[in-house]
């Protein structure tokens, strides 16, 4: 059993004026909104149950939803309307709607990616990680570090200078650039002590000085965060 969950619930201010009357979620690209995208890539990948949060309208996503009948997937609604909690927090929440006991792919709504998710899947399952984190070569502002074992050993923005070190080889480490594609053992759920309103990222960190907390490192052709007009632009002409 496989189960996915669709981070959905973001303001997406950096898209305006895309996201003035609707969600990030449903705004377009090449004639198919995003959380479609996302639907369709995790139905072809056969996930038994998908969670989607919401909160900037929640309504227009839920009526999506209900007018394409779910995609006929089994859907299920995770809601932050009273308040958005993160992407730590908004897992938390939806904990108690995953099938029990089965891990979880987590997608941004806003990633464009061809990487085979099987292949993720399966190196997940073979090193036994708690988590394993889908990790590109490319230029950021924030960066994670992984050591010549795959292990998280921190992280650093490169605008404030501001360093969280996991594990004593952070300077030896490898950084690389966070894909919004992560895959989860359900054991998780268990180690999560923070309430509220937090970061997945922390609770990454703070989990990596004990349990294994791995990258897979996608070297796919396509990758991109669809957060801003411009990267919205490239997509467009790329799919083209």
């Amino acid at each position: 059993m496989l189960n996915a969950m669709i981070f959905a619930a973001g303001l997406g201010t950096r898209l305006k004026p895309f996201t003035d009357n609707k969600p990030k979620a449903l705004v377009e690209l090449a004639g198919k909104p995003l959380l479609e995208r996302a639907i369709l890539k995790l139905i072809e990948l056969k996930v038994d149950r998908i969670v989607i949060n919401v909160h900037h309208y929640a309504d227009l996503i839920e009526e999506f939803l209900r007018v394409n009948r779910n995609f006929g997937i089994d859907i299920r609604i995770s809601d932050e309307r009273d308040e958005l909690l993160d992407t730590g927090g908004g897992l938390k929440k939806a904990a108690d709607l995953f099938i029990p006991n089965a891990p979880v792919l987590i997608y941004n709504v806003d990633v464009l990616s061809s990487l085979d998710l099987n292949e993720l899947i399966d190196q997940h399952t073979k090193s036994d990680a708690l988590v394993s984190m889908v990790m590109r070569e490319r230029t950021s502002s924030r960066y994670l570090y992984f050591n010549t074992k795959n292990q998280l050993t921190g992280w650093k923005n490169c605008k404030t200078g501001e360093i969280k070190e996991a594990r004593d080889d952070m300077n030896k480490s490898q950084p690389m650039a966070f894909s919004g594609i992560h895959l989860i053992d359900p054991n998780l759920f268990s180690l999560i002590t923070e309430n509220g309103k937090f970061s997945i990222i922390d609770l990454y960190l703070r989990l990596a000085k004990e349990e294994k907390i791995l990258a897979y490192k996608d070297c796919s052709e396509i990758w991109t965060d669809l957060g801003k007009p411009e990267d919205l632009a490239w997509a467009q002409e790329h799919l083209k």
